[in-house]
């Protein structure tokens, strides 16, 4: 009998909209993507995907290829038996190549399932359990994002989740108190991602006047590393504050909840090394009554399917950030649909 084929290949995704972030416009990224297979058995092909990016990915460069090819080739060649020998397996790459070790993670649970790409089955994966999602509306001009705002609107979305920073912050103002304006906070949850776009001594001030539009939460207002000016600002911040950038690459997690006691944290696998690690987080931020909420890092189709499977293994009573699956133009094939709001897997 043949031993399993790991293989590294890669793919360049163009996105069909616009993806303004803090870090400018995104035309396009490289996704890695792990194939597991045996010769004696080719109906059994384990996928993992690996998507780093600029700006937040420890392990991004602008082809990566040879980096992930190497941390592929330190992996033991006994794969593991079974699911719960994935840890130690995967352990072989490092916590500072997170989203690597959440490919690989992807890989071997995919292939040691044998079920097509099911690698968590639940409700979900039957069709009998769909997620709710939030609308991301990417930063830009004003007229930018009023028009995204309306399409999801039109979608019947009810969670929208303003990327902010980009343009200058009264205009911002404006444009939350123009949503406000027709859609009252029980017809609307307005989320808002500063990635960490306001200086400290500003942050303060820019917070409260937000506070005014019924805001569910701000995520990463300030950048992260500033433990001590974070957890002031969470202490006095009407609006409940989200840590997201401040989790990647951090292991010592129980530390950083202490000191800065967030409202909620924001979990991607592919920055905190894959669903092992997600886990531990979610199971922390439970211990510490710390809410949570599961979002894709603009991953292609399989690793956000793999992603949204993960998080329906979950009792879910928030709406998730999961709905980045139609922002390719060169995406490949996907069960994920999103109708009204929930993201569904289809046959």
């Amino acid at each position: 009998m043949s031993n399993p084929v790991i293989q590294v290949k890669r793919r360049t995704l163009q996105f069909h909209v616009e993806a303004g972030t803090s870090r400018g416009i995104l035309t396009q990224k490289n996704s890695y993507f792990v194939q597991i297979s045996n010769p004696s058995h080719t109906e059994f092909v384990g996928f993992g995907e690996a998507g780093p990016l600029f700006g937040l990915s420890p392990e991004f460069k602008e082809d990566a290829y040879d980096d992930f090819q190497k941390a592929v080739n330190h992996l033991p060649k006994e794969l593991p038996r079974n699911n719960s020998e994935v840890a130690s397996w995967i352990s072989a790459i490092p916590y500072d190549q997170p989203s690597f070790r959440f490919a690989a993670e992807m890989a071997i649970i995919d292939y040691l399932n044998q079920r097509d790409g099911i690698y968590f089955p639940s409700d979900f994966t039957d069709r009998q359990a769909p997620v709710p999602i939030n609308g991301l509306i990417w930063m830009g001009s004003k007229e930018y994002m009023q028009k995204q705002i309306e399409a999801k609107l039109a979608e019947g979305l009810t969670c929208l989740k303003l990327k902010i920073g980009a343009i200058d912050f009264e205009s911002e103002i404006d444009l939350i108190r123009s949503i406000r304006d027709s859609h009252s906070e029980k017809a609307l949850t307005i989320r808002l991602d500063a990635n960490g776009a306001f200086s400290v001594p500003e942050a303060a001030y820019k917070l409260e006047k937000l506070s005014k539009f019924g805001i569910h939460s701000i995520e990463q207002p300030i950048k992260a590393g500033q433990w001590n000016e974070m957890a002031h600002l969470c202490k006095q911040s009407e609006i409940p504050i989200a840590l997201d950038e401040e989790l990647i690459g951090m292991q010592d997690s129980e530390e950083v909840l202490e000191t800065i006691r967030p409202a909620y944290i924001i979990l991607k696998p592919s920055f905190l090394g894959g669903f092992g690690a997600t886990m531990q987080w979610i199971n922390l931020a439970n211990e510490k009554k710390i809410g949570w909420w599961i979002t894709s890092a603009l991953e292609g189709s399989i690793g956000l399917s793999a992603i949204a499977q993960f998080t329906g293994n979950y009792p879910i009573n928030l709406p998730q950030g999961l709905g980045t699956g139609g922002i390719f133009s060169n995406n490949l094939p996907t069960k994920l649909v999103v109708k009204r709001g929930q993201l569904i897997m289809t046959v």
